[in-house]
């Protein structure tokens, strides 16, 4: 212990905080898998044929039972951020008011537009989430969660990063998200798309009612690497042999634990990063603007557009 002494109480709490958010996640990763699969199986023959697989797949060898492939899900799976698009589902069926949704609306055109997560917005998006889901049953949430997906997220899923995934699930390996997201969304989500299962924000709940608080923190930087530690460790996997793909450097202390790292429609620090230690990049982005921003360019418009007004729509509100 002594060899600790120079980890300040603060940093030390930080430390403890991601490590329980982590383990916490995997736990409830591990318990939705199965229920993934059961539900995987029953929807395999109404699930549209999956994109064709890269050309040159790069990725440890089929039936190696000891690696996995671990992804990040906003801006890597899927345009956009998960906890937003949620939020609007929730607007939709009057669980806040037009105040909240312009806030929503406004850190999604930021996101979407900047490529990257600004940890302000993303705090006050958690806050707002917490805020809302409060005194609801979880079983609520998980029931409008499926509707949600499919009107506002199915179509946002990157059909090259999907591919990956399925690659990985052909080679007979099991595929998680990893997200910030809360874990209910993101199961949703894994499930949706045949992957084994999910690690995400777990909110503390109580006779299976919300409390409003989380369980540790947000799954977010750190906490990602200590949850895909917690779960290799728990299914018995080879960190060595296994992938990780996301778009963002918040996300490097996840890609550099495991074997194959992967930038996918990276910002601008994770490409600099990626390519100063030769990690394989992967840009499903269209356009040059795209590759900035990270977003289609004709998008652009409209989440600027959609920003802007929604700006209008808070300063009005606020006046």
């Amino acid at each position: 212990m002594a060899a600790l002494g120079w980890i300040t109480p603060r940093r030390r709490s930080a430390t403890a905080r991601s490590v329980l958010a982590g383990e916490a996640a995997a736990e409830a990763a591990r318990k939705s898998a199965q229920e993934n699969a059961d539900e995987t199986a029953a929807q395999a023959e109404r699930r549209p044929p999956a994109p064709e697989k890269p050309a040159e797949p790069e990725f440890p060898v089929a039936g190696d039972v000891r690696a996995a492939a671990f992804f990040d899900l906003d801006n890597t799976v899927m345009q956009g951020a998960a906890l937003f698009h949620f939020g609007r589902g929730l607007y939709k069926r009057h669980f806040f008011q037009k105040r909240e949704l312009a806030r929503f609306a406004w850190q999604q055109a930021w996101f979407r537009l900047a490529g990257v997560e600004d940890p302000e917005h993303m705090q006050d998006a958690r806050d707002s989430a917490l805020s809302i889901v409060k005194g609801h049953r979880v079983s609520e949430l998980m029931s409008i969660g499926e509707e949600i997906y499919d009107e506002y997220m199915a179509e946002r899923i990157w059909p090259g990063t999907r591919a990956l995934a399925q690659a990985h699930l052909d080679a007979g390996q099991k595929v998680w998200l990893v997200t910030a997201a809360p874990v209910e969304t993101a199961t949703i989500i894994a499930r949706r798309l045949g992957l084994t299962g999910a690690l995400g924000t777990v909110a503390e709940s109580v006779g299976g009612v919300y409390t409003g608080k989380l369980v540790g923190e947000p799954l977010h930087g750190p906490a990602k690497a200590e949850a895909v530690r917690a779960l290799a460790a728990a299914e018995g996997l080879d960190l060595s042999r296994c992938a990780a793909y996301s778009d963002s450097a918040n996300d490097i202390p996840m890609l550099s634990i495991v074997g194959y790292p992967y930038a996918v429609n990276p910002d601008s620090r994770l490409r600099k990063h990626a390519r100063e230690r030769g990690w394989r990049l992967r840009d499903y982005r269209t356009g040059r603007k795209a590759a900035k921003v990270g977003i289609p360019a004709a998008a652009a418009a409209g989440a600027l557009a959609g920003g802007a007004a929604a700006a209008v729509a808070l300063h009005r509100r606020r006046r």
